[in-house]
């Protein structure tokens, strides 16, 4: 048996009570933190609180070399962690097909989203977000502005007057020189904001800082005005609000600070 157990937002509590019964119960752990991270935790953290060993992969390691963990799962009951909800990356998917090929059993335990909890904090409506994007650091993609890709997400979301979950770029073990393992970098809201509006648009945008922790931040403003202030500790997002229902105006003006010019309440 192969269970992926998604790790919540940001410490070794944030599991669900059948995630840890799952990880408690599992022969063999593995986990990769490529693709997200919880910011209040480490692996140290999660074996302590679950007393077990904590065999950590790559990425590369997971999407090339998935035998060891196929292995455990075909042999008794192993259990793959990420943070968030596990099978939102294409990578989690990709091995769970492989484990199916292999006729081991697989099932999911789900655990909280970036994007989910982007709505429940900002009090966007869930049913109105579109398309979400990822914005790159300027280095990881050989520029030094905004990528075509990410404008035309957020516009074509913003036509049909949906909003837009924009992720910001993780950089861990490889860096603007290239692999790099003592790297982790983490785009802040600030940057992202001060990339978009000078790239794009100075338009509405609302900061998620630390979703899930217990000093979680909410901030809306125009990007300009984002950009020059300091949100801590990552990790961060930003949501580019499309049309707004006037209950989700309310919320941004009275949840997230906006000033009253910027929504129609």
């Amino acid at each position: 048996m192969l269970t992926f157990i998604g790790l919540g937002l940001y410490d070794e509590r944030s599991v669900t009570v059948e995630g840890r019964e799952a990880i408690r119960a599992a022969d063999r752990v593995f986990a990769e933190f490529y693709t997200s991270k919880l910011v209040g935790a480490d692996v140290a953290d999660l074996q302590a609180y679950h007393d077990v060993d904590i065999e950590v992969r790559p990425r590369e390691g997971v999407e090339q070399d998935p035998e060891a963990i196929l292995d455990a799962a075909a042999d008794g009951d192993a259990a793959f962690l990420t943070a968030g909800d596990t099978m939102i990356s294409t990578t989690h998917t990709d091995l769970r097909l492989r484990a199916a090929e292999r006729g081991i059993d697989t099932r999911v335990i789900h655990g909280v989203t970036a994007q989910s909890a982007a709505s429940s904090l900002t009090g966007l409506q869930n049913y109105r977000f579109g398309k979400a994007t990822t914005l790159p650091f300027p280095y990881a993609h050989g520029g030094d502005d905004v990528p075509q890709s990410v404008i035309e997400t957020i516009e074509a979301n913003r036509e049909r007057g949906l909003h837009t979950v924009v992720y910001l770029d993780i950089k861990v073990g490889t860096g603007p020189t290239g692999p790099d393992p003592d790297h982790e970098e983490y785009m802040t809201a600030d940057v992202a904001a001060e990339l978009l509006a000078e790239g794009w648009e100075d338009v509405l945008a609302v900061v998620v800082a630390r979703a899930g922790s217990p000093d979680a931040v909410v901030t809306a403003d125009r990007l300009s005005a984002l950009a020059d202030r300091d949100f801590g500790d990552p990790l961060h997002l930003l949501v580019i609000p499309g049309d707004l229902h006037h209950v989700e105006a309310d919320a941004l003006a009275g949840l997230a600070g906006a000033p009253d010019d910027l929504v129609e309440r």
